[in-house]
């Protein structure tokens, strides 16, 4: 595992429509990755208590600095703001776990998809039985916690109009709300639940192989600047052909620790 500062930054590039040079060239002349993330979704990126990113796109994020020979700074964001902290140029790559929608590819460029990985339901594993479908969750005395600002908000108010939902800015606190029994329901990605599940075993992600919304992960990129954009999707496609990618996920993800409730 590998990890970095956090360091506060100016815009750092502008828009290829107004013919500035590539994100690609300027990185390697300034010898420096900038890198936006929340630091609270795990196991993807967490910040640490020292100030250290952790995390499996920490990991790739620091293979493809070291492809280009340069350092990474990371950037630290919100779910709320990472879109638009890529729009404003405070970094060349927004990474951690976040999911392609068409509203934010009409912001930003993704990359060549990551993983697929859908929304399915975290709850106490004493009530795995009564949350098994959406219609099941979508009821008035049933309280829903999400993160604010990211996918699983806009999912619970599409799709769970009728529950109560609760907002949390401590992404990181939301398992321990579920187990004191302050939320009963949160939809996320399978893979945070089951990683989550490891750490919280009175939790259970129910049924993580059908997930009740199709879903993809993919880095996120300035908009317009094909030629970074073929960089990141090649040395993607390379850590993936080469083994690297699996090698980093495994030490995050127990595929053993998988259920279907």
């Amino acid at each position: 595992m590998v990890s970095g500062g956090v360091f506060a930054t100016a815009p750092v590039h502008s828009s290829m429509s107004e013919h500035s040079a590539s994100i690609l060239h300027r990185v390697i002349n300034a010898g420096v990755l900038n890198v936006c993330t929340t630091g609270d979704y795990q196991p993807y990126s967490h910040l640490k208590s020292d100030g250290h990113y952790e995390g499996i796109d920490i990991t790739m994020a620091e293979s493809l600095a070291k492809s280009l020979g340069v350092k990474t700074q990371y950037v630290q964001s919100t779910w709320k703001s990472i879109i638009p902290d890529v729009v404003a140029g405070k970094c060349d790559i927004a990474v951690g776990g976040i999911s392609v929608t068409l509203p934010r590819q009409q912001k930003v460029f993704f990359t060549n998809r990551i993983d697929v990985d859908g929304k399915i339901p975290l709850v106490r594993c004493a009530d795995t039985k009564k949350y098994q479908t959406i219609e099941a969750i979508n009821k008035p005395n049933i309280r829903v916690i999400e993160p604010a600002g990211g996918t699983n908000e806009a999912f619970a108010r599409k799709f769970l109009p009728k529950t109560q939902l609760i907002l949390s800015d401590d992404n990181l606190g939301i398992f321990q709300q579920l187990i004191d029994k302050k939320a009963d329901v949160m939809i996320t990605e399978a893979s945070e639940a089951l990683y989550q599940k490891k750490h919280y075993p009175a939790l259970c992600a129910v049924n993580p192989t059908q997930p009740m919304q199709y879903g993809e992960k993919a880095y996120v990129l300035p908009l317009g600047d094909v030629i970074w954009k073929a960089y990141v999707d090649q040395w993607l496609h390379l850590s993936k052909e080469t083994g690297e990618y699996d090698t980093i996920l495994k030490t995050w993800l127990d595929s053993s620790t998988q259920e279907s409730k």
